[in-house]
Parts: C-alpha cells; sequence; structure tokens
C-alpha cells in the first residue's frame, strides 16, 4: 500500500491550512457562496440539498484497518454517525457543519487522507478493480499504475481547470470488474508478443445525459509512455473540449462530433511530441512505486480448510455467504471477501461508524491491515485465509454486514437521489429499500441468479442505471416522480447501454414493474444457469414490453 513521501505530507498539510483560511473567510461573509464554490470544489466540499457535503478520496480504492478506523471517527465526531461509499471508490459524508470541516481534514491528513480533487473539472480519483492485487486473472497489479497517475495528475498545472470534470480508470485483466469503458480514459493491462507490459487505451467514455462506451484508440502503449499518452489526451481535450456548454463538455463528446480517427491523429501528434521528455517513466520509478504493492507474507497452505469446509456442510447461511461473497484469490488457501453494504431495507452503500470500526479490526487481525473499497460501494477484505472466514463471518453477523448477496438483484448501485442531491428528479433511496425488501429471501435471490440492478435519481446517471441489467432513472414529470426502465445495459468487458422500454412508472408502481421483469425473464430463460443478461440479449425487449404494458 502506497504511503505519503515527505513532498505528499507537506503538501497535504499546506492545502489544508489554506482551505482552512477560505473557509473562515466564508463564515465570516467576506466570501459569498458564489466565491466559495471553485475553492471548496477544489477540497472535496459540496453544497447539496440541505447541507454541504464532503467527498473524502480514497485512492483507487485501498486503505488500511486505521483509515477506516478514521473514516468511523469523521462519521461520529463531524457527520450523523455513518458515511456513503461511492462509485468512484470514494465516501461521502453528508451532513457536516462548514465550520468542523478543517478540523475533519486535519484529522484526515494525520492518516494521509484527504478530499482534494473529488470534485470539479479536474482528474477525479483514479479507479480500479476491487480485487486488485489478488486475483490470479491479472497481468499486473494496476494499482501501481493508478498510484503513477495519481501522483502525476494531483494539481496538475494544465488540468486544474479542464472542460469538465475528468474520469480515469486502469484494470489488470480482460474481465473488467470497474467499468473501465466507461470512463473518460480506460486503460487495459495486457502484455504485447515479446512479453512487454503496456496498455489498450479507451477514449471517451461516460454516462449522463449521453452515454457512451469508450472506444480503442491505441492498442499498445509501453508502460514507461503512460503518462506522456495520458497527457497527450488530456492536452488535446484541454484545447478542443467545448466550454460553452456543460452538457456537450465531456471528451466523450469530443470524440463523437470530431471522430475518433481525426481525434487519435491530434493525440498522437502531441504523444510524438512530448513522448522522450521528462514525462517518460523510469523504468526504475516503476518498480520503486511497485515495491509499496507488493504481497503480504502469505503461507503456503492447502487447497481446501477442514474447518471452513464442515462450516459450509453445517451452515446453510454460512455456505451462501461463502458462495456468493468469496471471490477465488491468485494465492492457494486464500480468498478475497466482500463484505456487502445492501442489508435489507438499508440505504445502499451506507456504513455506520461502528460498522466501520468493525472492518477495520477485521482488516488488520485477518486482511493483512487492508480493505478495499468497490465501484460497487461494497468493502473488501482482498486477502484473508480460508480458514479465517468462519470468524470473519461470525463478526460480520454481529455487526450486521452479513448480507450474502454479492452479484445478485439486492446488491444494487444506488445514488443518494432526491433525499440529498439537489441535482435530483426523484427518490432513489426508498425505492431500492422496497426492492430489497421485495427480493429479500435468499434463495429466490439464488434462483434470479447474477442479476445488475441501478438506479439514478436524474438524468446525471451517479447510479450507472444505463449500464445496469436492469436500470431505474427518476424522472420528474410535471411534479411527480416517475421511473423509467432500462434493460440490456452492461459495465463489464461486454459493455452496453441499455435501453427505455417505453413510459415511466409511479412510485407506487415500480417495484411491481420490476418483479414483473423478473418474472418474465425467469419465464423465457433458456436454462436456470442462463443469466438475466445473457437471456435479454438473445430475446430482446418484446417479451418484456409485453409484459409490462399490454
Amino acid at each position: 500500500m502506497y504511503r505519503y513521501d515527505e513532498f505528499d505530507a507537506k503538501f497535504v498539510k499546506e492545502r489544508v491550512n489554506q482551505f482552512k483560511g477560505q473557509i473562515a473567510r466564508r463564515i465570516s461573509g467576506e466570501l459569498t457562496e458564489e466565491e466559495f464554490k471553485p475553492l471548496r470544489l477544489m477540497n472535496g466540499l459540496y453544497l447539496q440539498l440541505h447541507a454541504y457535503m464532503l467527498r473524502v478520496a480514497i485512492p483507487y480504492g485501498t486503505l488500511s484497518g486505521g483509515q477506516m478506523r478514521m473514516l468511523a471517527h469523521i462519521a461520529r465526531t463531524y457527520d450523523r454517525g455513518y458515511g456513503h461509499f461511492t462509485t468512484r471508490q470514494n465516501i461521502q459524508y453528508n451532513w457536516p457543519k462548514l465550520e468542523d470541516i478543517p478540523k475533519a481534514l486535519d484529522d484526515l491528513a494525520s492518516v494521509e487522507m484527504h478530499a482534494i480533487q473529488t470534485s470539479g473539472n479536474c482528474i477525479r480519483n483514479v479507479s480500479t478493480d476491487h480485487f486488485a492485487g489478488a486475483s490470479a486473472d491479472e497481468v499486473a497489479d494496476p494499482r501501481v499504475y493508478a498510484e503513477i497517475l495519481r501522483q502525476w495528475s494531483t494539481i496538475h498545472p494544465e488540468f486544474t481547470f479542464l472542460p469538465r470534470k475528468f474520469k480515469i480508470c486502469v484494470i489488470g485483466s480482460e474481465t473488467d470488474r470497474a467499468a473501465m469503458r466507461m470512463h473518460d480514459i480506460g486503460l487495459l493491462l495486457k502484455r504485447n508478443e515479446t512479453g512487454e507490459i503496456g496498455f489498450a487505451v479507451y477514449v471517451g467514455g461516460g454516462l449522463g445525459r449521453t452515454p457512451m462506451i469508450s472506444k480503442l484508440v491505441n492498442d499498445f502503449v509501453s508502460e514507461n509512455d503512460l503518462i506522456a499518452y495520458c497527457e497527450a489526451i488530456l492536452r488535446v481535450y484541454n484545447m478542443y473540449g467545448r466550454r460553452d456548454n456543460k452538457y456537450k463538455a465531456r471528451i466523450k463528446i469530443l470524440v463523437h462530433e470530431t471522430g475518433l480517427d481525426d481525434l487519435k491523429k491530434d493525440i498522437e501528434e502531441e504523444f510524438e511530441r512530448i513522448k522522450d521528455g521528462v514525462l517518460s517513466l523510469p523504468e526504475e520509478s516503476i518498480r520503486a512505486i511497485e515495491t509499496y504493492f507488493a504481497d503480504p507474507d502469505f503461507e503456503d497452505l492447502s487447497k481446501s480448510d477442514a474447518a471452513f469446509e464442515q462450516r459450509v456442510a453445517s451452515d446453510r447461511a454460512f455456505a451462501v455467504f461463502a458462495e456468493r461473497n468469496l471471490h477465488a484469490h491468485k494465492k492457494t488457501g486464500y480468498a478475497s471477501l466482500t463484505i456487502s453494504l445492501k442489508p435489507v431495507g438499508a440505504p445502499p452503500g451506507d456504513a455506520t461508524d461502528k460498522q466501520m470500526d468493525v472492518m477495520a479490526d477485521l482488516a488488520e487481525k485477518y486482511a493483512f491491515d487492508e480493505l478495499r473499497i468497490s465501484h460497487e460501494q461494497n468493502v473488501v477484505l482482498p486477502h484473508v485465509k480460508l480458514a479465517d472466514v468462519p470468524a470473519i463471518y461470525d463478526a460480520l453477523v454481529e455487526a450486521k454486514l452479513h448480507s450474502p448477496n454479492a452479484g445478485f438483484i439486492t446488491d444494487m448501485i444506488v445514488c443518494p437521489g432526491l433525499d440529498y442531491c439537489a441535482l435530483a428528479n426523484a427518490r432513489s433511496i426508498p425505492v431500492a429499500q422496497r426492492l430489497s425488501e421485495r427480493f429479500e429471501n435468499i434463495e429466490r435471490q439464488k434462483d434470479i441468479g447474477e442479476l445488475k440492478l441501478k438506479i439514478s435519481g436524474c438524468i446525471n446517471a451517479c447510479g450507472h442505471h444505463h449500464v445496469g441489467h436492469i436500470g431505474i432513472l427518476g424522472v420528474d414529470k410535471k411534479g411527480e416522480e416517475l421511473y423509467q426502465i432500462t434493460l440490456g445495459g452492461s459495465g463489464d468487458e461486454n459493455a452496453s447501454v441499455g435501453k427505455i422500454t417505453g413510459r415511466g412508472f409511479s412510485s407506487d408502481e415500480i417495484v411491481d414493474a420490476i418483479e414483473t421483469v423478473v418474472d418474465t425473464y425467469l419465464d423465457v430463460r433458456e436454462t436456470p444457469t442462463e443469466a438475466f443478461i445473457e437471456t435479454y440479449r438473445r430475446v430482446g425487449d418484446k417479451p418484456f414490453k409485453q409484459a409490462l404494458y399490454s
């Protein structure tokens, strides 16, 4: 795990002190809210529907037990006892008082955390696979390159005021667990024919009003050229990206309006101009950062553990949890364990201060003091012994964190919606709560199988509804909250944007409508193992529309 060097520590301390002064000027009235806005956004502070919201960066979703414990402290001390984990692997606090923000940022800085570049028209938190460094299908650990990108992009003088926010994702395997194709820049680690490590580079992905899947702009960029190539893309975007209309300001619109071939020509010309200069990554620098992400001291274990297998055989609830929430690990005798933040009836992605403390304890005791935040708003213990899973599970049961639903219909991505967000048109959280209650039965969820349900409270698509197998979009129609259904979206390596089925449904109707979609899938699937997305791609939307609107 990366640790701050002297520059990092000095920079964050200075930035906190600078923002303290800006907050003091806002509280005194010396700054108006309009004058304060660009300053607070550069430091992760939003003004939402009812209060300020602080978004804290968790670089590439990796943190220690001590850092998780600090997040619990922030929730307990400066908020209302909980935090909300986001699809960019960060955490948000919805109720901090403006006068408390400097103290919260001081506390965060003490454990090498901050809120810089979690908002504003800059390069945001670089995201990656939550199983990075643990999964057997990786070419290499993508966190190494995410850290390189973090260092390069932090307060980059050219890219602090881009036409619009900019998101980068890097993954290490062909299996996409981080929605890489939905990013402004997507990077897929690969090896060329001579075995050299590099990246397939995708550009122009994004959701919101105009959802687009990124396009391949270069099939192989060497690791030494990573920064230079990304800088070439950003320079071209910064030069030609629209600033007259924020709805057309993302690089996806530039790709669409300019054409990939013409844009690629500009990118390659800029890359050729800068690639052999200071932006070329020295081999020793890459390898030095690699050491921060070295494997922990794994033990040589057998493939199975007797106590684990006995618990699976004797405890049905544990067996279901182990089946759904454990992911295969590259090291024999270990697993990656997903802690679902989607219990029945609770706001998806939320964790209380006490629950964060429990997760911190578990990381320190059983997972080499490491946790991950997933883009699906869950928490992962990346390296646990199978022998320790029963004890971890029992602790999760006590903390009410034991939902065995990873990847099931109740494991929803959900935005805060109209309960918090000033941009939202409709409530998301109550719909998600009612859906989780409707599909609570775990045996029913098992029968339904893998199904990605995603909910957004407005067209900005913070809930990723466009790439849900089933997506729900809240809209406003003459003062009434309505919910459109999209089907067939996917954020994985076979990325697709869902299609709207037809008219929207009222708040009272939407849960029944989703159940109708699910029941229709169960009726038309060919086999019990044919997943929802496979069935939809085989039969299209006709049977679902007939069931919904006939």
